[in-house]
């Protein structure tokens, strides 16, 4: 009791198997590399994206130091404009005394 069918004058060509088998092999190998290449193309946009992404980090960190800094320079330019808007206001009341008792005989 043999489980190999007999053969007979249907079955296929050897070599045309062969062949046909050749062709699938260098289909999923051409599918394989397009997958692979594919993949190369993603991994080079994660790594672009991640440069930028850290750039961006870099400038985020730069812009924070830049307007802190600017902060401090705004708050020391209005408490100086306080001060001499105080003095202005003393000079001028000054000068209005001087005035004033010019203007009395």
């Amino acid at each position: 009791m043999n489980d190999r069918p007999a053969k007979s004058s249907s079955s296929p060509d050897p070599a045309a198997e062969i062949d046909a088998a050749t062709r699938r092999l260098l289909g999923a190998l051409d599918a394989l590399e397009s997958a692979v290449e594919r993949r190369r193309d993603a991994d080079r946009d994660e790594d672009e994206l991640a440069s930028r992404i850290q750039a961006l980090g870099a400038d985020r960190s730069r812009l924070a130091d830049e307007l802190d800094g600017t902060l401090v320079k705004s708050r020391r330019l209005e408490r100086a404009n306080r001060e001499i808007a105080e003095r202005l206001d003393a000079a001028i009341g000054t000068i209005k005394l001087v005035l004033d008792a010019e203007d009395t005989p």
